[in-house]
């Protein structure tokens, strides 16, 4: 890995192609004390008591909601997520504080065990140094989605946040600084983009860091699992994803089409665990179509700092142009174009919200991962076909069901081989339940007991009762 000594980290808006920040690239020796900082930080903080835990993540929620409005406004300039979307984001990330600062006693607690031995138990004990790989399209919530269970378990963090949103990292370790965490927790890599694999390789092989967690594309999780492989240290991954939602002939359709679209289009489309496939049943399928694109036309594109936004622009012009090239690829394979699908010419990276028909499984749209916002319609005779379906994919991230029969939406969810099915609702993290994927979606969890037990130690302790010694003998 060069060390560059004047290489810069830019940030730009991507509405208005302005540069609203740059910063030093880190060498390889500051990356290096930066894991070292990491790694003090954890020491001491490992020796934290769960109620100081809990009371500095509590008042980090209230610094997220204090902030909320400037927090929003950073976000739409480094990555063009409108205002109003951005604010419910902090929100977001105050709950998941709070979430933990409540519960992280009981789910760490030791568990006993009876065992016969005079006294048996798990303890959990924190991992150590956690390296982790953010991407930008939730550049808050995705880092508290982890970082919340990870130091409430005492453990440490060393952050590589995406390039373009160096701003919302550097935001986030001076909340976390303001709460009265202790120095280096987190501690934030500036690295660009070209060097990402080479710092993994680097933090993967060392001594200081023990786990890893990435939350990104399914290239970028091949590379760090082989990485973490090589040095047998764990990782999670939460990777893409092609959700399927399903319209059954029963679903009240203006319902369906208003969530559906709503889950095709938060963050402007660049969300992971959004609605993409949308698999109706023949009987209802020109009605829902209808009434999908209404509420598609009826979104307000434009400058994310305006709150009455709803699609900002893509957060870079290379995004928008890969998007666009599935779109015009699936329409040369027979899709219908209904919405949208028409490449602006302006500096802003907005791209229209685009619907399409007539879908087939093996188009772009459809087989990989459309990250912007672009819905595909495929059309299924009837249910067994419409669960087919939504399983010929790779992915596994999560899954809509949409029927007035709960029971009927209950059984079909038990079918679907995904990480998460909502009946009559879109998809969508909560910290209360467990967050993550199958297949090319990635392994591991996120979020409840079971994202904080991803990174502890459970730790076996086994007391045997002392025996006498024999008598007449020195015990030494």
């Amino acid at each position: 890995m060069p060390d560059r000594q004047h290489e810069l980290v830019r940030s730009v808006n991507p509405f208005t192609g302005e540069c609203v920040g740059e910063w030093p690239a880190q060498s390889r020796r500051e990356i290096l004390d930066a894991a070292d900082a990491a790694e003090a930080a954890f020491r001491s903080w490992r020796r934290s008591t769960p109620g100081h835990r809990s009371g500095l993540l509590r008042r980090l929620a209230g610094l997220l909601e204090e902030d909320r409005e400037r927090l929003a406004g950073l976000m739409a300039s480094e990555m063009g997520k409108p205002v109003m979307q951005g604010a419910a984001e902090a929100d977001k990330c105050a709950l998941v504080c709070r979430y933990y600062a409540d519960h992280a006693g009981e789910f760490l607690r030791d568990l006993p065990a009876d065992t016969g031995a005079a006294r048996s138990y798990v303890r959990h004990e924190p991992t150590g140094v956690v390296y982790a790989v953010m991407p930008w399209n939730f550049p808050l919530w995705q880092v508290f989605r982890f970082a919340a269970p990870a130091v409430a378990a005492g453990n440490g963090i060393l952050l590589k946040h995406a390039p373009n949103v160096t701003g919302c990292a550097l935001e986030i370790a001076s909340l976390f600084r303001r709460a009265g965490f202790p120095a280096g927790l987190p501690e934030v890599l500036i690295v660009p983009a070209r060097e990402a694999g080479p710092v993994s390789a680097l933090l993967l092989s060392g001594t200081v860091v023990k786990a890893a967690t990435l939350t990104g594309s399914v290239e970028a999780g091949r590379a760090l699992a082989r990485e973490a492989g090589a040095a047998l240290k764990k990782c999670v991954l939460e990777l893409g994803g092609s959700d399927p939602a399903i319209i059954l002939e029963d679903a009240e359709l203006a319902s369906a089409a208003r969530l559906s679209v709503h889950s095709r289009l938060i963050n402007s489309g660049q969300n992971c665990i959004a609605s993409k496939r949308f698999i109706v049943v023949d009987r209802v399928y020109r009605e829902f179509l209808g009434l999908m694109e209404a509420e598609m036309a009826a979104a307000v594109s434009g400058d994310p700092a305006d709150p009455s936004t709803t699609v900002g622009p893509l957060a870079r012009p290379d995004l928008r142009e890969a998007l666009h090239a599935q779109v015009t690829a699936s329409i040369r394979s027979g899709a219908r174009l209904v919405l949208g699908g028409v490449l602006p010419e302006t500096v802003a990276c907005l791209y229209p919200p685009t619907l399409l028909e007539g879908v087939a499984p093996d188009m772009p749209v459809a087989g990989g991962e459309s990250f912007g916002p672009v819905a595909a319609v495929l059309r299924a005779r009837d249910e067994v076909e419409a669960v087919r379906l939504a399983g010929s994919t790779r992915y596994g991230l999560g899954a809509s069901i949409f029927t007035a029969d709960v029971s009927r939406g209950e059984r079909i969810a038990h079918e679907l081989g995904a990480g998460a099915c909502f009946v009559n609702t879109f998809v969508r993290s909560d910290p209360r339940l467990p967050f993550g994927g199958t297949g090319l979606s990635g392994y591991g969890r996120e979020l409840s007991r079971q994202g904080i037990l991803e990174f502890v130690n459970a730790k076996t302790v086994w007391i045997e009762a002392a025996q006498p010694s024999p008598a007449g003998r020195d015990p030494a």
